[in-house]
């Protein structure tokens, strides 16, 4: 890593723009915005014409976690709420400590990769907002704590220079609920890891079904078990699927289980038992991240039947591997599915138990769609979503340039 005082002076600066991250997710790859920051880093700092990149975080942040080669750490300075517990070490550090920094090291554009930028930013500022869940549906608001927290984001939000999405379907989303400029705001599409791709060796597809006692045939849910993920839908489609076609294979979810039942995560064993389908499901519990390419490429379909998601990488990550998917007719997931995937209404029980017959029986229908997923896969990248990425910097450090001067034209 490099050391914090081997920083370039804000005024012996090369030509590339500084970018200072906020790397609160550091080390988190398997949350979301976790590895978001990490696939963004790992590729910014491979681009020839990319920013000098210096994440921000606090002194413990970086420890026994190695920056890629090109990027430089700072340490946040201590917050003063540390003693009255994180969440309130967290706030001082989005609101205060982050945009001190990114002041300080003279920084061109302050970058924070999750829906809570500074409200007073002291450098032009690109946020990404991963999906409004929290603000569009109620059962995600939360305690009053959250909600005042999820008010004083998109407050924040709305002074950033440039708000980034995952999907072009978020952004009329962001438009209407932030109430900002369409021109403010811009997709900037993900990517699956390299390590999802076709061609699995048999061996280790084989492997995987015996890691997780799976027959050679079965079909696959992988993601959380909350309210949008609409599991009573895929359950009551699947019993409906199975009275149509009694040979189906099995279904295997795959994820947490909810530790307890309730309404905002409903436990998926006991909708099982209510649909009558407990005997053609397997529940595999949390996998870890380098069997998921190996189940994926073993399933002989993928099923996403979630109603609200910001990008539903999930689905991306299916179509690399070779696997056709069924997805919910909803928000972004055609954007990600395109012509790799049926889509289905989200409630339509009768479509979902008709797409899954399809899906399960017809070789040719898996083989279409397998071909498409795949090349429509392919047009992802993480070294795309740099590039993109690295532009919104250059334009909104430009566009704080050209207001800087025709403030000064007009005093």
């Amino acid at each position: 890593m490099v050391a914090r005082e081997e920083l370039m002076e804000p005024e012996k600066q090369g030509p590339r723009l500084r970018v200072a991250l906020n790397a609160s997710f550091w080390g988190q790859e398997t949350a979301g915005s976790g590895q978001y920051l990490h696939h963004l880093v790992d590729e910014l700092v491979k681009l020839e014409d990319g920013p000098e990149v210096v994440l921000c975080g606090p002194a413990d942040l970086f420890a026994g976690r190695p920056l890629p080669a090109g990027a430089h750490w700072h340490t946040l300075a201590t917050s003063p709420w540390r003693r009255l517990g994180a969440n309130l070490e967290k706030v001082w550090n989005e609101q205060t400590a982050f945009p001190r920094a990114a002041a300080m090291l003279g920084a061109a554009v302050a970058h924070v990769p999750y829906f809570a930028s500074p409200y007073t930013p002291r450098t032009p500022t690109v946020v990404t907002v991963h999906d409004l869940i929290p603000l569009l549906l109620p059962a995600y608001r939360g305690s009053a704590l959250v909600r005042a927290y999820m008010r004083l984001v998109a407050a924040s939000a709305r002074r950033a220079d440039l708000i980034l999405t995952d999907a072009e379907a978020t952004v009329p989303e962001i438009v209407r609920r932030l109430g900002v400029p369409r021109e403010r705001v811009r997709a900037v599409l993900l990517a699956a890891s390299p390590a999802y791709r076709p061609g699995t060796e048999p061996e280790v597809l084989a492997a995987v079904r015996a890691r997780y006692e799976l027959p050679e045939a079965f079909l696959l849910y992988l993601g959380g078990f909350d309210q949008r993920r609409n599991l009573a839908t895929l359950f009551r489609a699947w019993g409906e699927a199975r009275r149509r076609e009694p040979h189906l294979p099995v279904l295997a979810l795959a994820g947490a289980l909810p530790t307890s039942d309730t309404p905002f995560a409903p436990d998926p064993r006991r909708l099982a038992r209510e649909a009558g389908i407990s005997e053609s499901v397997r529940f595999l519990g949390r996998v870890p991240e380098g069997d998921k390419p190996a189940l994926y490429g073993a399933a002989t379909a993928f099923l996403f039947p979630s109603r609200h998601e910001g990008f539903g990488l999930p689905v991306l990550e299916s179509l690399a591997c070779g696997t056709p998917a069924v997805i919910a007719e909803a928000t972004s997931l055609p954007e990600v599915g395109g012509p790799g995937a049926l889509w289905v209404g989200a409630d339509d029980i009768a479509g979902w138990a008709d797409a899954i017959c399809r899906i399960a029986t017809d070789n040719a229908l898996r083989a279409r769609l397998r071909a498409a997923g795949l090349a429509h896969a392919s047009t992802f990248s993480w070294r795309r979503t740099a590039q993109e990425t690295a532009a919104a910097y250059r334009d909104a450090h430009a566009a704080a340039l050209r207001f800087r001067v025709e403030g000064q034209s007009r005093s």
